[in-house]
């Protein structure tokens, strides 16, 4: 996928993906959840970040008995990678893969009218019945079947499944606050939800997994539970937010560490601008740290002046702008040698910042710095036999 995996040990930039720690955290979910309920382990876009197939396959040796994807063009690659388990792909356009879909074996979720005529002619042109799971907008407001349409889908969906275009596998929904315990949306979303798979299941739909539990309120909503919980961010050792507790609150750890080796130290003088604009000016004569990593690599432009940087056993901040290519860090008069390691993200446990501080530093979330790390930072996978 998206990252270059090498093994070497000199390496400019590196993003450590330890499968070990990622088994493990699939083990935790399936733990906190119970033998009644199934795991997926949400694989889309490129795994946040940390590499869709060896990702697919340390989620699956652990229990995970599903794979979820935004894309079909990521169902497939995981088909076309040998990858046999059930997988759930949810993001459909017009013009879509549908018959090539199919012909994978894949789970196929419909929100509304269009994608049904458009799948259920494709499974009359490859001959065989479309596993499609029906998605019910409970609130969200962004993809899914609204109440008041629900029964149109619904009829039309049993009714390709009395022609044999369609076996109907699935009803699920998706959460808007559960990362906000105790917001009074997640109750309503709850309460359509039983609604909405109630009516279907009266008309006939017997599915075998209902679900609606993302991370958050795999953690927190155990009432969200039903057959099936799709867990991403938390997957990957990381909250889904603040409000929810840490990553460790709940037996998980960060998967993913990203490092470089610093390509240049050098001594000016007080005074002295760094970067682009000038925004950081040396308070006294100090000594500065160059990182390549930059904003193409994935590093947030909005956390210049504020990004934490661990080198030397210190923790630093970036000094001005990140560029492009490579950011500074003071380092205060320290004079590590040119190689030595800037950690920017880790579990947190050797003094290193955690994803969740560079989120701070750039106004985000930990979800879009793990994801948007790029293809020219090689991914390096630690552990990947048990």
């Amino acid at each position: 996928m998206t990252g270059m995996m090498q093994t070497s040990t000199h390496l400019r930039a590196r993003a450590e993906i330890d499968l070990a720690a990622l088994r493990a955290n699939v083990r935790a979910l399936r733990a906190r959840v119970g033998d009644g309920t199934a795991l997926m382990g949400v694989v889309k876009s490129d795994a946040y970040g940390h590499g869709m197939l060896p990702v697919a396959r340390a989620a699956l040796a652990a229990g995970a008995t599903w794979l979820g994807t935004a894309t079909p063009h990521e169902a497939l690659a995981l088909r076309a990678a040998g990858i046999r388990s059930r997988v759930l792909c949810w993001l459909w356009t017009p013009g879509d893969p549908w018959r090539e879909a199919i012909e994978a074996d894949l789970d196929m979720s419909v929100s509304g009218m269009w994608a049904l005529r458009e799948l259920t002619a494709a499974a009359r042109e490859a001959a065989r019945p479309a596993r499609i799971q029906l998605k019910a907008d409970t609130g969200l407001g962004r993809n899914g079947c609204q109440p008041a349409d629900w029964p149109e889908l619904v009829g039309a969906a049993l009714a390709a499944q009395a022609a044999g275009e369609v076996r109907i596998t699935g009803l699920w929904s998706h959460f808007a606050c559960a990362d906000e315990p105790g917001h009074p949306s997640v109750t309503a979303q709850l309460d359509a939800f039983h609604e909405m798979v109630a009516y279907a299941e009266k008309e006939g739909v017997q599915p075998e997994v209902r679900h609606i539990a993302n991370s958050p309120a795999t953690l927190t909503v155990p009432e969200s539970y039903f057959d099936l919980v799709r867990t991403g961010i938390a997957m990957y050792g990381i909250s889904p937010g603040p409000e929810v507790g840490t990553a460790q609150d709940f037996g998980l750890r960060p998967v993913m560490t990203l490092s470089a080796s610093v390509a240049l130290v050098k001594r000016v003088p007080r005074g002295h601008g760094v970067s682009y604009g000038h925004q950081y000016l040396t308070p006294r004569e100090t000594t500065l740290g160059l990182v390549p990593l930059g904003y193409a690599d994935g590093i947030p432009r909005h956390a210049s002046g504020r990004g934490p940087v661990l080198v030397g056993g210190v923790r630093r901040r970036v000094a001005g702008r990140v560029a492009m290519d490579q950011f500074v860090v003071d380092l205060g008069g320290d004079t590590p040698e040119p190689g030595t390691t800037a950690v920017l993200f880790g579990p947190g446990d050797r003094g290193e910042p955690t994803a969740e501080d560079w989120a701070e530093a750039a106004d985000t979330i930990a979800y879009e710095i793990v994801t948007r790390i790029g293809s020219r930072v090689p991914r390096v996978y630690l552990n990947e036999d048990e």
